[in-house]
């Protein structure tokens, strides 16, 4: 294989918009990244080396190569072909791939790029993949759970705004130990500037040191914004913290995070409802139900070809 030490993010060339986009991305996360720094042969021709297949970014903190298909379709094929090819060839490797509908997703739930706020429309609504009576059946079974795993000790409940709005108030009614409640949020990536990192925005009043704490979230994705917040909250020294989330995509997961309590897994796919928004719409709805690609579709730049 072949190494590369790429220069520092203001002096790398990307191929692709996208690229620079998602390393920005990586970057408020605090997540370090190197940009192709590997090429593996994955062709030969006898001895020689005929086809070589270099990942867009290299996670090394996660072990994790990212190789990302945000252009056109005809480009799609191909990289699946050298992925499959390199993690046959290199089964010790870890490497996911982000399709287009992923990465515009992920920038899509992160507040990226500004549209005009619209009204609710039911043709913006897709499958209803969760009901409210599955919501309300799988809460009681979550709170009967906690409150026997918390039995004669107490909780601090902490919810990472504003998702787990409707979910945590929920949750807590089904709860029977002493708990108190809290709140943090975060300061949002919005196509943040090369300087700005995530921070907590608003900070918990409660103190933590030695109190269980169990942290309230609304869906898992990447593990990215999770594995900041627990961070954070492990540096109080609490007796003890766990994550509870109502929904779990493992499909998009980046960054391995320790889940205690998953109320459901879900496709990948963008979800809306219970509390769960897009744009701050849809979150009054009583269900969780896909939203149609068209709503977040971002468009794609492609690369000036004269450059």
């Amino acid at each position: 294989m072949v190494r590369r030490t790429g220069p520092a993010h203001s002096r790398v060339e990307f191929a692709h918009p996208s690229e620079q986009e998602f390393a920005r991305f990586l970057d408020y996360y605090r997540i370090r990244w190197q940009y192709e720094p590997v090429s593996f042969p994955i062709g030969w021709e006898g001895e020689r080396v005929a086809e070589m297949f270099t990942p867009d970014f290299y996670l090394p903190e996660h072990d994790l190569y990212i190789e990302l298909t945000t252009m056109k379709q005809s480009l799609v094929t191909p990289k699946n072909r050298k992925v499959r090819m390199l993690r046959e060839l290199y089964p010790e490797i870890n490497v996911r791939l982000l399709y287009r509908k992923d990465y515009q997703q992920l920038l899509a739930k992160a507040g990226y790029s500004a549209l005009e706020v619209q009204h609710l429309r039911q043709e913006d609504v897709g499958e209803i993949l969760i009901s409210p009576v599955e919501l309300e059946t799988r809460l009681r079974a979550l709170g009967r759970k906690i409150s026997r795993d918390y039995r004669e000790q107490s909780l601090v409940l902490v919810g990472v705004l504003k998702g787990i709005t409707f979910f945590m108030a929920d949750l807590a009614r089904q709860i029977k130990v002493p708990f108190v409640i809290d709140y943090l949020d975060l300061q949002r990536y919005a196509g943040a500037q090369p300087q700005e990192r995530v921070k907590i925005a608003r900070d918990i009043d409660y103190p933590i040191e030695g109190r269980h704490v169990l942290l309230v979230e609304d869906i898992i994705n990447t593990g990215l914004t999770i594995d900041y917040v627990l961070s954070e909250l492990r540096a109080r020294k609490p007796a003890s913290l766990e994550v509870v989330t109502l929904l779990d995509r493992p499909l998009r997961r980046l960054v391995k995070v320790p889940l205690r309590y998953v109320g459901f897994q879900i496709p990948n796919d963008y979800v809306v409802g219970y509390g769960l928004d897009y744009r701050e719409l849809y979150r009054n709805l009583p269900f969780i139900c896909t939203l149609r690609a068209s709503v977040y579709d971002i468009p794609t730049v492609a690369p000036d070809p004269s450059a």
